[in-house]
């Protein structure tokens, strides 16, 4: 099997239990625990907040160590949270603190095993880095979507038995991380580690400061972060919940119908062709997902907000390819780990704050109020972007040679 193959096995893995993730987590702390709309927002923040602490290190450890290894070794150790949860959801013990506790420590073993994922990316492309980034977007959300479909009959298998499927799943992609090569790494400085780690560190966040597209990237992926990911994690939840009176299966359709958008996307991608104008299409398709965000605080039925929610998510699909796409072909492969880790956590590490600003905003002005005011925050950062960035007028190769002489 070649290289993009077992790696597929190992990531997908990942995002079969990150699908059932995203559905049981959510109805736990919405429908079982009925928890406010400003716990909500805790709770998803916590989930998100090693990430804001720990990305940038695991991306430093991928490039010093092996971003084989560490998957191998963070993605064993993500199969113990699951575990215990299950046992205290069987020993009817669950509780608003237990939950947080599972949601830090799942959030601490993501933060490495996130960087180490995106190191292996660019070695397993073998050259042809769009069309593999879109492949594995396309595997990664079609494997989701069964992980939804494990998530929503949490109502009827029961929370404990769902929460070990989610650890075998995990387990059983090591296999496929354990039958790659390890890429060639630089040889590593010697030194003390904590220094080695530092200077690590500060040697990626040169090389993004020093290209202009790279950083107008760290800003639009912060504002997306806040925006769009606290209100698909705190007020879409809270939408079936209190709009739409709905259950695990409805949550799991609302997270399904995302995740159909972003896979019609990267199929069109696939079979069309690679993006040229990256920066340009990731600001427009932005502006979709704005008026789709914008459309759900009307009025409406459940079905009529699937469709929006279907859009959001198609104008995601060209917005993350692009962007991805465009950090991992300017890279070099000495600082490539870190320079993903650091396209992470603009993205992840802004979750937190989003998550719980809209948990707070639900809370003081309604689900359909806080939409439009994260939509309205959202279009303005993109009409910054596209104006006083080099984004719109993205050039990749001027760009990559800017990141070879960082």
């Amino acid at each position: 099997m070649k290289r993009v193959h077992w790696y597929l096995i190992g990531s997908g893995s990942w995002f079969v239990a990150h699908g059932i993730q995203s559905v049981l987590f959510a109805w736990l702390v919405t429908m079982v625990l009925r928890e406010s709309p400003e716990k909500v927002g805790v709770a998803q923040m916590t989930m998100m907040l090693p990430s804001l602490f720990l990305m940038l290190l695991g991306g430093s450890l991928a490039d010093r160590g092996g971003a084989r290894r560490m998957a191998l070794v963070a993605q064993t150790a993500a199969a113990v949270p699951p575990l215990a949860l299950a046992l205290l959801v069987a020993l009817d013990a669950l509780s608003f603190p237990l939950l947080l506790c599972y949601a830090l420590a799942f959030g601490i073993v993501q933060a490495f095993v996130t960087p180490a994922r995106d190191g292996m990316l660019t070695h397993v492309a073998e050259g042809r880095i769009q069309h593999t980034v879109l492949l594995v977007s396309m595997v990664q959300f079609a494997v989701q979507l069964f992980g939804f479909c494990l998530g929503a009959i949490a109502d009827s298998l029961g929370a404990a038995l769902v929460l070990l499927v989610q650890a075998g799943v995990i387990l059983a992609g090591l296999y496929g991380y354990y039958r790659l090569d390890d890429p060639v790494r630089p040889p590593v400085q010697p030194g003390p580690l904590l220094a080695s780690l530092r200077a690590s560190i500060a040697e990626g966040a040169r090389v993004v400061l020093a290209v202009p597209a790279m950083r107008a990237v760290m800003v639009v992926n912060f504002a997306t972060g806040m925006c769009f990911m606290g209100s698909y994690l705190v007020a879409m939840p809270l939408l079936v919940r209190e709009v739409f009176d709905g259950s695990s299966m409805d949550l799991a359709a609302m997270n399904t119908a995302n995740i159909l958008g972003l896979l019609t996307t990267v199929i069109a991608l696939l079979r069309y062709g690679d993006v040229r104008r990256r920066g340009r299409a990731r600001i427009l398709a932005h502006g979709v997902g704005v008026v789709a965000l914008a459309a759900l605080a009307l009025p409406m039925q459940f079905p009529t907000a699937l469709v929006l929610v279907y859009f959001w998510g198609a104008s995601g699909g060209v917005a993350m390819s692009s962007a991805r796409t465009s950090m991992q072909d300017l890279a070099t492969d000495q600082v490539r780990g870190r320079v993903m880790a650091f396209f992470s956590v603009s993205f992840m590490g802004a979750g937190p704050v989003g998550a719980l600003l809209s948990g707070t905003l639900v809370d003081a002005l309604g689900v359909h109020n806080t939409l439009l005011v994260v939509s309205v925050v959202m279009a303005a950062v993109l009409a910054w972007a596209g104006a006083a960035t080099a984004l719109w007028r993205f050039d990749p190769h001027r760009a990559r040679a800017l990141c070879a002489a960082a």
